[in-house]
């Protein structure tokens, strides 16, 4: 499976606290690509979940495609702080569609530990609701609704 989003939404900082249950306010730049191991049970099966994280842009490279391909689906993380990563990750999903087609993901807002200072627009959420994006709000910080959401992805994957 793989991370994808804008640069410094969370997504290793997400991937930390599913592996390895840390945080780190220091923050860290991904370069390239880092790639994690997990297993989980997802009912009765026992799966080996292979995480590819991705650098962050700012723009969706032709480039990242190649590292699509293969995967059995993704996360797509905005920050809740910063209403220009859900645009983006909208973009991001829409080429992610056009490229390799339909394939499992979930959207997950990321600092809902932050809320307070929440940027997203309710109706454009509603939007993505109503085309049946399941999203998961979390917090690599708390751990809120982490484990969730790759849980969920897996369960996605499977079916």
């Amino acid at each position: 499976m793989r991370m994808l989003g804008a640069f410094a939404v969370g997504k290793t900082s997400l991937v930390a606290q599913f592996v390895r249950s840390m945080f780190s306010e220091k923050y860290q730049t991904t370069v390239g690509v880092k790639i994690d191991k997990k297993s989980l049970k997802v009912g009765a099966d026992d799966v080996n979940m292979m995480l590819w994280d991705l650098h962050g842009e700012d723009e969706f490279q032709k480039i990242r495609l190649s590292y699509l391909r293969g995967t059995s689906g993704y996360l797509l993380v905005a920050d809740g702080t910063r209403a220009e990563t859900l645009d983006l990750a909208i973009g991001i999903q829409q080429t992610v569609q056009q490229e390799v087609g339909d394939m499992p993901f979930i959207l997950v807002l990321n600092k809902s530990d932050l809320a307070t200072q929440w940027a997203l627009e309710q109706n454009t959420l509603d939007n993505l609701t109503a085309k049946r994006w399941e999203i998961i709000k979390s917090s690599a910080k708390t751990g809120e609704g982490v484990e969730e959401a790759f849980l969920s992805l897996a369960q996605r994957m499977l079916a």
